[in-house]
């Protein structure tokens, strides 16, 4: 798997919505905590961190203590369609999710 800027920035920005901290965050995701400081810096730096905050389309989920996991999601899209998933989707998911659906744009 190749692990450049898009992979690296989907990560950037969902450890950004959660409210946990970033190194909570690679260890769920078998990340290692440095390279995420690494690319959350490099794409401050070059001004790609700007296009990661989120732009109102999204709500950041918290999950309430003592629950590892949701037991189902639902994604509701602007036509109307709704997609249900057991489990909550890689970032990187979500980020192809938004580049192939124009109107999520």
């Amino acid at each position: 798997m190749k692990m450049g800027t898009e992979f690296w920035a989907a990560h950037v920005a969902a450890s950004q919505l959660e409210s946990i901290p970033a190194s909570e965050y690679a260890r769920r995701h078998d990340l290692a905590v440095k390279s995420l400081y690494y690319w959350r810096r490099k794409l401050k730096q070059s001004g790609a961190a700007d296009s990661l905050q989120p732009a109102g389309k999204f709500v950041a989920l918290r999950i309430a203590p003592g629950i590892s996991r949701p037991i189902s999601c639902t994604l509701a899209l602007p036509s109307g369609l709704h997609l249900d998933m057991s489990a909550l989707p890689p970032p990187e998911w979500f980020a192809a999710l938004v580049r192939a659906v124009p109107e999520l744009r």
